[in-house]
């Protein structure tokens, strides 16, 4: 009977540490609790309980007795004669599967909840999606492991989230991080987050579509973009002799720009935007971003406020920092990390969308990528919930992929504590040439780019049935060849030069 209902509560038993490991369980005669010993011999030390209502994660069996280790990270045994091993049941699909709409069940309990539960604007008839490899290995350049296990251990967290003692690499290495164990552990996965491997940045041609109920708005951007990372940077000409910045004494973090080309009405607006290195300090001491607007109608260039990072981008469900499900600073919010959770999700295309094809089809609402590959990875979940009283989120809950920490899907909810959107993405692997032929090119000081880039994101809100979609197929990581280009991209005086 117990092996019946675990199997049956698998899908919400997940944030328990040992969920998606063999598990122990107390046996339906346990009344009170099995004692957790030292040695596997009746005589050793107790050193820990296992409760029924409790599981613990199976580590191997020797004789009679379970190696089992507690929430609690306790390890010890436990005796066979009162425990019973549980097997988590292998995917119902492998690799090379191909999945219908009738078979949708099958993906059920490597979802997040919510995404299930609004299934509809995801899944629908006619669609079939493709089983990719479990687990791949994405892992990032060569020269961004160097820098993490060069830096090991240096960086640490500040007051308030902050981040001190950084210079490149991944800031808290993931396999050092206890998610429920350590208090601290959402901060530092979020810090993985913010300076995961991106290689420059990025760059990209991009549309922007809106959604109403399944029927596409005659509103419509289309345009280019770059970001580049001025700062952390992994290659050896910029971190050995300026730790990491790629221009002295940069005060700088990233620059990002947009210029959008259509429709003819919109054509020319620029955007610029930086962020500072002190945005990782304590909000009292960093600086906001600096972002700035070309406006060709009016001949003249207005500078965005702070507060404008939170509220609609011209008129969709998308705030600024919606971008990637997480594009804020980490100090302005507090960070929990929530568990574990086998996730599938889309990983690599392998479809073309814009600019390669401006025709696929997103199912029925715009708003999916059902029709595409999509992998079985292992996902960790942090809660994001801001200090600022007046942001438009109670708290937003976001999956990240362990290994490369790019965002799976994100959950925002109002300031009521209900759901109000579901933003999605879709990924492209850089060393993956059957869609285009080679299109994610190496520069000096990568070996291999090895770069698992972001080319799609969409946002449903769930309360009016409205969204967006973003394309951007073509996104690379990789710098601008010449550096006179550079300098004049990032050079805020490029909105007004030849107007």
């Amino acid at each position: 009977m117990k092996r019946i209902l675990v199997l049956a509560l698998a899908p919400v038993l997940w944030l328990s540490p040992a969920s998606w490991a063999d598990s122990v369980v107390p046996t339906d005669r346990v009344r009170s609790h099995v004692v957790v010993r030292e040695h596997s011999e009746r005589a050793s030390r107790a050193v820990g309980r296992l409760r029924p209502g409790e599981q613990a994660e199976w580590l191997g069996t020797t004789g009679r007795w379970h190696r089992v280790r507690l929430a609690d990270e306790t390890r010890g045994f436990v005796s066979a004669s009162f425990t019973e091993l549980l097997r988590v049941p292998t995917p119902p699909f492998r690799e090379g599967d191909v999945i219908r709409y009738r078979e949708i069940d099958k993906i059920r309990p490597y979802l997040p909840k919510e995404v299930w539960d609004h299934r509809s604007l995801f899944f629908y008839e006619g669609l079939k999606l493709d089983v990719g490899p479990i687990q791949r290995d994405y892992s990032p350049a060569r020269e961004y492991v160097a820098a993490t296990e060069r830096f090991r251990g240096r960086a640490r967290l500040g007051p308030d989230n902050s981040l001190e003692n950084y210079t490149a690499g991944q800031p808290f290495p993931m396999d050092q991080i206890d998610c429920l164990g350590d208090p601290q552990a959402g901060a530092k996965i979020i810090w993985n987050f913010d300076y995961q491997w991106r290689g420059d940045g990025a760059r990209a041609r991009w549309i922007y579509t809106y959604w109403d109920l399944g029927r596409r708005l005659p509103l419509w951007f289309e345009g280019s973009s770059k970001l580049i990372q001025l700062s952390h940077r992994v290659e050896p000409q910029h971190l050995d002799p300026k730790d990491g910045d790629i221009y002295p004494d940069e005060k700088r973090k990233f620059a990002f720009g947009v210029e959008v080309d259509a429709p003819f009405e919109a054509r020319g607006i620029m955007l610029t935007s930086y962020r500072y290195k002190v945005s990782d300090r304590p909000p009292r001491e960093a600086n906001n971003d600096d972002t700035w607007v070309y406006l060709p109608k009016l001949r003249l260039v207005r500078r965005l406020s702070t507060a404008q990072r939170t509220d609609a981008v011209s008129g969709t469900d998308f705030t600024f920092d919606d971008l990637f499900s997480f594009a804020g600073m980490v100090p302005q919010y507090d960070w929990q990390c929530l568990g574990e959770q086998k996730i599938i999700a889309p990983m690599n295309t392998r479809v073309k969308a814009f600019p390669y094809d401006e025709e696929h089809y997103f199912g029925p609402y715009g708003l999916s990528y059902a029709d595409d590959r999509w992998e079985l990875r292992d996902a960790v979940v942090v809660r994001m919930e801001p200090k600022n009283p007046n942001h438009p989120y109670l708290y937003k809950d976001i999956y990240l992929d362990k290994q490369t920490l790019v965002s799976l899907y994100s959950l925002a909810y109002d300031r009521e504590g209900e759901l109000w959107k579901i933003i999605t993405h879709n990924h492209r692997w850089s060393g993956d040439e059957s869609l285009t032929g080679a299109w994610h090119g190496d520069w000096a000081g990568i070996g291999e780019a090895r770069d698992l880039r972001y080319i799609s994101d969409t946002i449903v809100n769930v309360q009016k049935g409205t969204g967006n979609r973003i394309e951007y197929w073509d996104s690379d990581g990789v710098p601008l060849e010449d550096e006179n280009d550079m300098r004049l991209f990032i050079d805020v005086g490029r909105l007004t030069k030849g107007r």
